[in-house]
């Protein structure tokens, strides 16, 4: 596996997929290992020392991988590949995508109903399709909160029409996401959801220190056992399903069934959606949870329409 800049231990989406990958080694059919990329130039190389080595298959992870997967692919097309956050490329990559809008509806709808100061915020780590599907499932949870109560809860940090919004322009900058929160409570937001991988734990970090002001909603991981340290401030989280789907990809190429036919990962087939609530599952109103259930089925009828544009085709 090769990371993306954010590194293994980003609580994130790295982390995640070698979570995957771990689960592949010790279910007998893969043995497993990683190199990290520091810096998006080192991509190519990674993925060049893998394919060197006679890896089985290579498991790339985050979309900003995704033309070095390609070129690499290209090159050596006997080699399997696994990208996360990317489509497929017949014949030899099988993209492994999301659709965490339907998840981050759920937690959008559910900050609203929560948020007792009428404001919530959201930031990413750069202004990428994995990223902004998240921001664009939130705000759009919000408004449809808003048109279901009649109530004006403004969402900080994203406009899902114009798509612009605040971007730490990193994955691993605490400090930014630290910044970034400050300036949201500021205004007047007391939910937070970082979609920025381990630069969102700067947010945790303010939102631990705001005394109450501040909580949070984390992404891809259940923050509770992810980062632990900041369990006390986390609603929920918006999942990723992406150990499940690396570990199925691994165990697959394994067994001599790889295949490039792309999965997406929705509300339906367990691929998004939200944590447990942990600390708060006390705290929310049960007419809330039942509403979020209501919300939950509507999406995955097709009675209720996300409209982003970030969304993987499915």
């Amino acid at each position: 596996m090769v990371t993306d800049t954010g590194g293994i231990d980003d609580h994130s989406f790295n982390s995640a997929a070698w979570a995957g990958m771990q689960k592949a080694q010790s279910d007998g059919k893969a043995t497993v290992s990683y190199v990290q990329s520091a810096t998006e130039n080192q991509y190519t190389t990674n993925i060049a020392s893998l394919v060197g080595k006679g890896c089985k298959l290579v498991v790339t992870v985050g979309g900003l991988m995704a033309d070095a997967t390609t070129a690499s692919a290209k090159t050596h097309t006997g080699q399997n590949y696994t990208i996360v956050d990317s489509s497929s490329v017949s014949p030899n990559v099988k993209g492994l995508e999301f659709n965490t809008a339907q998840g981050a509806f759920l937690g959008g709808y559910l900050a609203a109903g929560y948020s007792k100061s009428g404001k919530v915020a959201t930031f990413g780590g750069l202004n990428i399709a994995p990223v902004t599907v998240y921001m664009d499932g939130f705000w759009e949870g919000v408004q449809y909160y808003n048109s279901k109560h009649g109530t004006h809860v403004q969402v900080l940090g994203w406009n899902e029409t114009t798509q612009q919004g605040s971007f730490a322009q990193s994955f691993t900058d605490q400090n930014a996401g630290k910044q970034l929160a400050a300036g949201f409570m500021s205004q007047g937001a007391d939910i937070v959801f970082p979609v920025a991988g381990g630069t969102g734990l700067g947010a945790l970090a303010e939102a631990q220190q705001s005394n109450g002001g501040l909580n949070a909603i984390w992404v891809d991981t259940d923050g509770f056992t992810a980062a632990p340290q900041y369990a006390s401030v986390l609603i929920t989280s918006v999942l990723k399903g992406i150990s499940d789907a690396v570990t199925k990809a691994v165990e697959d190429a394994s067994s001599g069934n790889f295949s490039e036919t792309a999965y997406v990962g929705t509300l339906a087939n367990g691929g998004t959606g939200l944590a447990p609530y942990h600390d708060f599952d006390g705290k929310i109103p049960a007419s809330l949870t039942s509403e979020l259930d209501t919300v939950k089925q509507g999406i995955i009828s097709g009675t209720i329409t996300i409209k982003s544009k970030n969304q993987p085709k499915s």
